[in-house]
Order: C-alpha cells, then sequence, then structure tokens
C-alpha cells in the first residue's frame, strides 16, 4: 500500500452539497494535497477562459436574456462555476498521479481488476485505487437508485435509436469553445481514426449505462465510468506536467465545469423546454431520466452542487456555466477538432444499407449540432466548416421519421403485455450490437501520443 497521503474520505467533494466558501477552500486545497499534479498551479488567479466581464446585455446571450439574468440574480451561482472551472478530481487524479511509479497501464489494468472482481483481489493495491473505487461504491442519499434503474430501462429506446446517428453532432458541440476544447488537441484527436475512437467510445459509455444491471457495482457501465474518470484525470497528469498548459489562459484541464455538459445536456434540453411550456416539474418517467444522468455523474466524480433536481435547477445551472465561460473559437483548435470529426469515416460503407446509414448519420447529425447547440444559425455553421446544404436537410427529415417510427414501436411494444418480453429482448440486442459497432473502448490516454508542441 502507498501510505504518503493522508486517507481521503471516500465522500470527500463528491456527495456533499457544499457551502460555496467549502467548495472555495477544496479548490486551492488541491495544490498541497496533489503537488504531483497542482504543485506549479496558482489558484488565487482567475483564468482568461472565465468571464468576469460577462453583462446581460451581451450579444452571446440574445437568444436566452431572460435565463441569463435569473443567473446574474444568483451570485453564490456564479461563484460556484468560477469555483468549477479550477476543480479536477481530486480522488481520481491521486490515482492518476501514480503513473510515475506504476505506469498508466499498469494504473488501467489495476482498475479494471477492482472493477470486475473486487479491491481485494487487486495485488498490493495502492490506496488511492482503494479509495477511487470506495468513492464510486458509496452512493450518495440524495440518488434514487430505484429511478436510476427505471430512467435506464427507459433511456435504452434513444440509444438504441437516436444515438447512433446523432452522436457525431452533439461530440462536435464539444468543440465550439477554445477554452473547453484545447485538451482534445492536445491529447492528439485531430485525426480521421482518433476523432472516430473518441465519438464511439463516447457513444459506448452512454449505451453501456443504459444495459440491465450495467450500473449495479458489477456492471459494465461502472466499469466504464472508472476508466472516463480515470482517463480525465491521466489527462490533468500529463497536460499540467507539460509545461505546454496555460493555467492562467485556460484554467484546469478537463475541470468540472466542463464534464457538465457532457453528462446533462439530454436532461437540460428536456428541462429548457419543459420551461417554455410553463411546466417546472418533471414527470415521473422525465424524473427517472434526470435521476439516471445525475447518477452517472456522480460516478464520473461531480459533485452534487452541480447536479440540479428541478427543471429550473438544471437550466440556471448550465446556463450559468455559459456565461463564465468566455466566448472563443479559433480555426486553429475548434475548426481542426471539428474538421477530423466530420471527416472520419464512422461507419462501414462497403454496402448499401451502410452507405444509407452514413448518409442518414451525416444529415441527422448536422441538424442536431445547428439545431440544439447553434441556436438554429446556419450561416455560423456555415463558418466553422459545417454545412447544411438540401441533401443534409433531406436526410435529417429521412432519419427523423425514421427515429420517429422505431421508438413508437418500442415505446408500444413494452407497453403490450402479450409482446413487451420479446420486444425488450429485441432491445437489448440492439444495444449490444451497437456496442459492437462501437467497438471496444479502451478509455485510456497514452502520453506518447499528445500534441505538446
Amino acid at each position: 500500500m502507498n501510505n504518503e497521503r493522508e486517507p481521503m474520505n471516500a465522500n470527500q467533494g463528491v456527495d456533499t452539497k457544499m457551502h460555496p466558501q467549502a467548495y472555495a477552500d477544496s479548490v486551492t486545497q488541491q495544490r498541497a494535497a496533489l503537488p504531483e499534479i497542482y504543485g506549479e498551479v496558482d489558484f488565487t488567479l482567475v483564468p482568461e477562459r472565465l468571464d468576469e466581464e460577462a453583462t446581460l446585455d451581451d450579444e452571446r446571450f440574445t437568444a436566452v436574456r431572460d435565463a441569463v439574468r435569473r443567473v446574474f440574480d444568483q451570485p453564490k451561482l456564479l461563484e460556484t462555476m468560477r469555483n468549477a472551472t479550477m476543480t479536477g478530481d481530486r480522488i481520481a487524479d491521486a490515482y492518476a498521479a501514480l503513473i510515475p511509479t506504476l505506469g498508466f497501464r499498469n494504473l488501467v489494468e489495476m482498475l479494471e481488476t477492482a472493477c470486475q472482481r473486487g479491491i481485494d483481489n487487486v495485488e498490493d493495491a495502492p490506496r488511492e485505487l482503494v479509495d477511487l473505487i470506495a468513492a464510486m461504491e458509496t452512493t450518495p442519499a440524495w440518488v434514487d437508485m430505484t429511478l436510476v434503474a427505471q430512467g435506464a430501462r427507459a433511456e435504452r429506446i434513444p440509444m438504441a435509436t437516436a444515438t447512433p446517428l446523432a452522436i457525431r453532432g452533439a461530440f462536435l458541440a464539444t468543440f465550439l469553445n477554445k477554452y473547453a476544447a484545447l485538451p482534445m488537441t492536445m491529447t492528439g484527436t485531430l485525426s480521421d481514426e482518433a476523432a472516430a475512437k473518441r465519438v464511439f467510445e463516447t457513444a459506448s459509455f452512454f449505451t453501456a449505462t443504459t444495459l440491465p444491471g450495467a450500473l449495479d457495482r458489477s456492471g459494465k457501465g461502472f466499469e466504464a465510468a472508472a476508466k472516463v474518470r480515470l482517463m480525465h484525470s491521466m489527462v490533468r497528469y500529463h497536460i499540467l506536467n507539460s509545461g505546454k498548459w496555460d493555467v492562467a489562459t485556460y484554467g484546469i484541464p478537463i475541470p468540472q465545469a466542463d464534464q457538465m455538459p457532457a453528462g446533462l445536456i439530454g436532461v437540460f434540453l428536456m428541462s429548457a423546454q419543459l420551461l417554455k411550456k410553463g411546466q417546472t416539474n418533471f414527470t415521473p418517467a422525465q424524473r427517472a431520466s434526470v435521476e439516471l444522468s445525475r447518477y452517472r455523474c456522480f460516478l464520473l466524480g461531480l459533485p452534487e452542487n452541480l447536479l440540479g433536481e428541478t427543471p429550473q435547477e438544471i437550466v440556471d445551472l448550465l446556463i450559468a456555466r455559459h456565461v463564465s465561460l468566455r466566448e472563443g473559437y479559433d480555426d486553429e483548435t475548434c475548426g481542426a477538432l471539428v474538421r477530423g470529426t466530420m471527416e472520419a469515416d464512422l461507419f462501414d460503407t462497403s454496402s448499401i444499407t451502410g452507405r444509407l446509414h452514413a448518409w442518414l448519420e451525416n444529415g441527422f447529425s448536422k441538424f442536431v449540432l445547428i439545431k440544439s447547440f447553434l441556436d438554429g444559425d446556419t450561416e455560423r455553421a456555415a463558418a466553422i466548416g459545417i454545412t447544411f446544404r438540401r441533401r443534409e436537410k433531406l436526410a435529417a427529415g429521412v432519419a427523423a421519421g425514421s427515429l420517429a417510427l422505431k421508438t413508437a414501436f418500442y415505446r408500444v411494444g413494452l407497453r403490450l403485455p402479450v409482446v413487451s418480453s420479446r420486444v425488450d429482448a429485441r432491445l437489448n440486442r440492439r444495444l449490444a450490437e451497437l456496442l459492437d459497432m462501437y467497438g471496444h473502448a479502451d478509455f485510456v490516454t497514452d502520453a506518447d501520443r499528445y500534441n505538446l508542441n
């Protein structure tokens, strides 16, 4: 066992809705707790990416002015987002800090063993791994696991129908801001092959978490979350030790603030639509989907104070993140990522079916990106290299119609007593087929391939 540090409480910084001052203290404590990663970081500075000059009248808030006004009326919320911009993952970061002594491959293998067979089966398990597994096993009181299971069961349908066609568009949304996208550039995600791998790993993670039992302690979703969490910490370790990362400009690589959209974007869009209709509460089915998202985020290391329960709380949090993140797009960072991802061949086009699927995906993923993340602005999309011409619009329309039919088939079929078990089994098979198509998800980051020039 490694005994150089005081053991971390399994719940530290994870399952407590911290007071803003306690959260701020936890930010500055990272340097003393993990000097191997944060020893050179000045946590008293305000990075350029944190837009402290933002005002309600800024042009970038035109489409969401009322929502932004609510955020400006909540200074503690903005302070929480500032802290989340400078916060990594102390528990997983501590494990990643063992790279020099144990090697990153060994860390990944020990984590896999701990997830699949239990921590007691890891020979000479370092205390940092024990702490990480314990933190993930200790489900907080604010998570309702019954709802999580219900949410996962329901989420199988969009994962089986919409995700294969929409995932690239949602993935591209993470590249639209240079302050948040830079780690992807530095970790070598610009090639077609690397971009395709990251798209499929993202789809694989979210799909795996919806399979029956996947989020149980011994489930594949639990393991995938642990590996994603470690991957993020490894990125922080390598980049902050490279001498090439400018904390004064970019803050912390992959901070908590940048993990929020990936885990919550679906429930954010749903919450925004509900509020637009004057609805302030979720239906039971919607609440289950929210709980699934919250639990996934918990497994990935996000604290409760970044995970809202009501439509208004969720919208306020994501809008606060939008307000705090300075607007910035440059072609060298964002454009290269967009082009690399759009040019990646995700599907086998050697057959007519494969070519049809690729055509539908190309149109629908662009539609998702433009509608959900670019406020429907096709001119802005074109400016960053995403065309949406008649051909893509036709593909998006056909895809939307097809998805509506498939979704209706599963929803109706699961409610009919005579065929529900068969439809249920078919849905699970479809998810298994998709996971096979996405390929094995390594969830690793190899520093030898980083672009640190």
